[in-house]
């Protein structure tokens, strides 16, 4: 099915405790020192991913869409919030498959490693059960495609050090 379509089955909306950095934004500290709250960020995202928070910052809306990671937002920012020029990943936290994972319930569904561009999200046959899905940390982007997808809601964002994440 297309990945489009499942989003409107399982369109899931976050806490506000769920809030993320954009991407290319870095250390936190710093990025709310130089970000103006200016939109030109928001508004060169194509995917729509971007929406300023209560307070007017950039904030990736992962419950909504995924990051292409195209460096519009990064282009875009002139006071240099967003940098892509020294090399850093465009986020720093990676996919994590939680409890209410369908697969983990014995349910046959893929649909977060059919999004994933960059087969981080595998599934590993089971003998007489139903596959079960494995992370490889190192392979994820953090772009997010895998979580507006998920119609159980049970993959989040986390940094390396919240996150147990199984490596391949």
């Amino acid at each position: 099915m297309d990945p489009i379509r499942r989003r409107l089955l399982g369109g899931r909306h976050p806490s506000a405790a769920q809030r993320y950095l954009p991407p290319w934004a870095g250390d936190a500290q710093a990025f709310l020192q130089r970000c103006t709250r200016c939109g030109d960020c928001v508004r060169a995202c194509p995917t729509g991913l971007l929406e300023p928070d209560v307070d007017g910052y950039p904030s990736p809306q992962f419950a909504r869409a995924a990051c292409s990671l195209c460096g519009d937002c990064a282009t875009a920012c002139a006071p240099r919030a967003l940098d892509r020029s020294d090399g850093r990943v465009a986020f720093a936290h990676v996919a994590q498959i939680e409890a209410g994972c369908l697969a983990l319930q014995g349910i046959e569904c893929r649909v977060c490693g059919e999004a994933c561009e960059t087969s981080a999200i595998t599934f590993r046959p089971q003998l007489r059960a139903v596959a079960q899905p494995a992370i490889d940390a190192s392979r994820c982007s953090g772009c997010g495609a895998c979580v507006a997808i998920c119609p159980s809601h049970a993959v989040a964002l986390r940094s390396p050090s919240e996150t147990a994440v199984e490596s391949e």
